[in-house]
């Protein structure tokens, strides 16, 4: 079988797993109070460009949004996404459950238009009654988005300005930022990001590691008893030494950003090999997530050999169907996927 359906299907880079074996033996203090997890934090804080910036190593992408949400938000408060934002459709409820609503504005290929936000947000304080609603709180964005697809270092100003008007954070979902970050179309930087979001994460479960993901306050500030809030949503680590030898090997040498460079150059192999043989593409993806549109007899043919995410279905006769590459894509797995298409 051939493996596409995910970037994080297979374990973790093996200059990782080295540096883990490498350090297994030592004694160190739990929760992250260790040497690894603080010389990781240094690291990100460089390279994010914010020598102040609070760092914590979280477990997984639901518990971190779920955290992160939970501990910027105040009982009346809800969090707004697209209808296609991954906290309002593929996290089990796991932020309703925390007590906040999602409250969703229209996507455009995975991402929120900032004159649609500005609009909704001047309406509901129009509204003398508002008092009577759920109040946002906060704006919920993931780059990349569930498609693949990129905000642009001026969309994501124009999301900052209309939050900022508000006083509501921006969070940025980071679960496959490396991808986004190196993808041939992008004009956004890490600064970019630190420079217009309030709190975003580097994801590290999809991007070479383990398990975890590098939660940033670029200001430096936690929100109040932001440990004992990851404690309570299960996202902390006893172990936390696993976390920040990961995120301190991730960001030695720039291995977060070579490891994700490799997947964006096997993605572009990907497409063009799709496109060379006729197939038609849902949109148009500059990460490493393709949605191809097959035909039902060839989507049930491929899925005898070839594992591979659906996504949702096109019409009577076609399917649309995600593949993933990811830093362990090998040239030998696109050669095979080839002769089968």
């Amino acid at each position: 079988m051939l493996y596409f359906q995910s970037d994080y299907i297979e374990g973790a880079h093996e200059s990782l797993l080295k540096r883990l074996m490498e350090t297994n033996l030592e004694p160190l203090s739990g929760y992250g109070e260790d040497k690894y997890c603080e010389s990781a934090k240094k690291k990100i804080r460089a390279a994010v460009g914010y020598p102040n910036a609070a760092v914590s190593f979280l477990v997984g992408g639901t518990q971190t949004n779920s955290t992160i949400i939970s501990a910027m938000l105040s009982n009346y408060h809800g969090v707004i996404a697209t209808t296609d934002g991954h906290i309002f459709v593929h996290e089990a409820g796991a932020i309703e459950h925390s007590g906040h609503k999602v409250l969703t504005l229209p996507s455009h290929n995975g991402k929120m238009d900032a004159d649609e936000l500005a609009d909704y947000l001047e309406t509901f304080y129009a509204d003398p009654t508002y008092e009577h609603c759920v109040i946002p709180g906060m704006v919920y964005i993931s780059h990349p988005t569930e498609f693949g697809t990129l905000y642009s270092k001026a969309e994501l100003q124009a999301l900052d300005r209309v939050c900022a008007q508000y006083e509501i954070p921006l969070f940025l979902d980071g679960a496959r930022l490396g991808y986004g970050l190196m993808s041939n179309q992008t004009d956004v930087t890490l600064k970019d990001i630190a420079d217009t979001c309030d709190v975003f994460y580097i994801g590290g479960t999809k991007v070479g590691a383990l398990c975890g993901e590098a939660v940033v306050f670029p200001g430096g500030k936690l929100p109040t008893h932001f440990t004992t809030t990851i404690k309570q949503q299960g996202a902390l680590l006893a172990k936390g030494r696993v976390l920040g030898v990961q995120f301190d090997t991730l960001f030695t040498d720039d291995l977060y950003f070579k490891i994700s460079k490799h997947a964006i150059n096997m993605a572009e192999k990907l497409k063009d090999m799709f496109a060379k043989k006729g197939y038609s593409f849902y949109m148009d993806s500059p990460t490493n997530q393709q949605f191809i549109i097959l035909e039902n007899s060839k989507y049930e043919e491929l899925k005898k050999e070839v594992c591979m995410s659906f996504w949702c279905k096109y019409d009577d006769n076609h399917t649309v169907v995600r593949f993933c590459t990811s830093w362990a894509t090998t040239e030998e797995k696109l050669e095979e996927l080839d002769k089968l298409l």
